[in-house]
């Protein structure tokens, strides 16, 4: 009897040392090189906006922050990555809606489920996109492209990096009765390459992958994805002032860590990325990709990827997108 009261006391105490041992961890973190996975490859949007918030948070954590692209499947393999990483803080992923609200809803079987197989930890801002053409496409307005798609023989290819640029796609051809062939990139430098060499004649693309590539002449810009103009391209009109109704659905980009960060970490992190994305210098860095920074308490954050799972379950079904 005193025996089995020895080892039931032994493991007692041992259990009640595991709550100070991880807070004190928690307390000293962060003591090693942070881990951003992002979900697509080198020299997209993605790839470029954590590292600009990467370089500010070395200074304020005082810890390297190493960007892991992950491209592939949507975002899939850089969620998964992240879901099986241990809730230490050292593995976020720098993610956007693909991964996060789109990918769930465009498989019946789920690789992960983003409520509960995530730590939220805050908003980043969302991005602006503009709608490009090759120059061998006569259209110099979206009503003009219109009318060259539904005079085509065949459908008009476009190129898609994201899940954004393919449901928007895929619901600008419903809402004008064109018929659109996407053709799918792990990300958006990849489709560039065959968008410059006329492989496929169209995209809806972020601003990092197609404003070089406007402004050297190489391709057309025709609108904004967005209703309002961007000050990018100020004389560009927004999908709105081209007479096309508003989509529902943006590109938004979000941080979250694997479940069960501790609550330290999680206000740590938050606290730090809050400061980093009110930064001046941050905030140019990131506007001149298009991006407009915004921070979020966890708890916002939770809400709003719940809401952004109905938004684009409704707008995948809208589009005519079902599940693989």
């Amino acid at each position: 009897m005193l025996k089995i009261i020895a080892v039931a006391l032994s493991l007692a105490l041992s259990g009640g040392l595991l709550w100070p041992q991880a807070q004190a961890q928690a307390q000293a973190w962060p003591s090693k090189p942070i881990r951003f996975v992002i979900p697509f490859g080198a020299g997209s949007a993605t790839d470029a906006l954590s590292r600009i918030a990467g370089q500010e948070l070395e200074q304020t954590l005082g810890q390297p922050i190493v960007i892991v692209p992950k491209p592939g499947a949507d975002g899939a393999l850089a969620a998964g990555e992240v879901k099986r990483a241990a809730p230490d803080g050292y593995t976020f992923m720098f993610g956007t809606n693909s991964p996060l609200a789109v990918v769930p809803n465009a498989l019946k079987e789920p690789p992960y489920n983003v409520l509960t197989d995530f730590t939220p930890i805050t908003y980043l801002g969302d991005n602006t996109f503009f709608l490009v053409v090759h120059p061998s496409v006569p259209a110099k307005t979206v009503a003009e492209l219109v009318a060259f798609a539904k005079a085509s023989p065949k459908p008009l290819n476009y190129a898609t990096g994201n899940t954004y640029a393919f449901v928007s796609m895929a619901m600008f051809a419903k809402n004008n009765g064109i018929r659109l062939e996407a053709v799918r990139y792990k990300s958006e430098p990849d489709a560039m390459t065959d968008l410059l060499s006329g492989r496929v004649q169209l995209m809806n693309g972020t601003s990092t992958s197609t404003l070089p590539q406007v402004k050297a002449g190489k391709l057309r810009a025709l609108s904004t994805s967005f209703p309002q103009r961007s000050p990018l391209l100020p004389e560009l009109p927004s999908l709105v002032e081209a007479g096309q109704p508003p989509f529902p659905i943006g590109p938004w980009f979000a941080l979250v860590g694997p479940a069960g960060l501790p609550p330290e970490i999680v206000a740590a992190m938050n606290k730090a990325m809050a400061a980093a994305l009110a930064k001046a210098s941050v905030v140019e860095a990131m506007q001149r990709h298009g991006f407009i920074p915004k921070s979020s308490t966890p708890e916002a954050l939770a809400a709003y990827m719940k809401e952004q799972l109905g938004v684009w379950k409704i707008a995948l079904k809208d589009a005519g997108i079902e599940p693989q």
